[in-house]
């Protein structure tokens, strides 16, 4: 199997999580200002969760290519990713809905580190099938700043019952780290 028809089903999949989330977004029948400003948490979780999802999107797609060999190991692996990402619409509404509180933001933030754990799995299958010393560099570079949003993420769990401002920003931070690949993934031509 070739790694496009892999690439176009989490496309697909991916697609039709930011269609979800976007149907969830509920206009208020009240037509004033005032009224669109209370659903200022919705629409907060919503951005939040469109980035995370693009952000998995984009390094998705610069990670597939690093694909030598497509194994069952490999395919499962991205299964996984899929599934915990498919829950983002669920945590999104979950979140807006109770206007961030601390147990929905330390939910958001567990299905996060779910999503970067599998992240991490995806990675390592792909690693497994590579030898090369720039691979490997790029690998160990990759996997830290994977590791360090996994800490971020069990982090922001703890913060939500202490302080969920903080959290939040917490939750953000990983998608920061993410929001570029990393270079040598999109050099012209890149074969690791």
């Amino acid at each position: 199997m070739k790694t496009n028809r892999i690439e176009a089903f989490s496309d697909g999949v991916i697609a039709i999580l930011i269609t979800i989330m976007v149907l969830e977004l509920k206009a208020p029948h009240d037509p004033t200002p005032a009224s669109l400003a209370k659903m200022w948490p919705t629409f907060f979780a919503y951005v939040l969760s469109f980035v995370i999802l693009a952000i998995y999107w984009v390094n998705h797609h610069h990670l597939i290519h690093l694909v030598t060999r497509v194994d069952s190991v490999f395919l499962w692996a991205n299964m996984n990713l899929l599934f915990w990402i498919s829950l983002i619409p669920w945590v999104t509404v979950y979140l807006g809905d109770n206007h961030a509180l601390p147990f929905p933001v330390a939910l958001y933030a567990a299905v996060s580190v779910a999503g970067a754990i599998s992240f991490y799995l995806l990675r390592a299958s792909i690693a497994r099938h590579h030898r090369e010393p720039e691979f490997k560099r790029l690998n160990k570079k990759m996997a830290r700043k994977n590791l360090i949003a996994i800490l971020i993420y069990i982090a922001a769990i703890v913060a939500a019952f202490i302080y969920t401002p903080l959290a939040l920003v917490m939750i953000a931070l990983p998608a920061m780290m993410y929001f570029l690949p990393e270079r040598s993934l999109e050099k012209p031509g890149h074969q690791v």
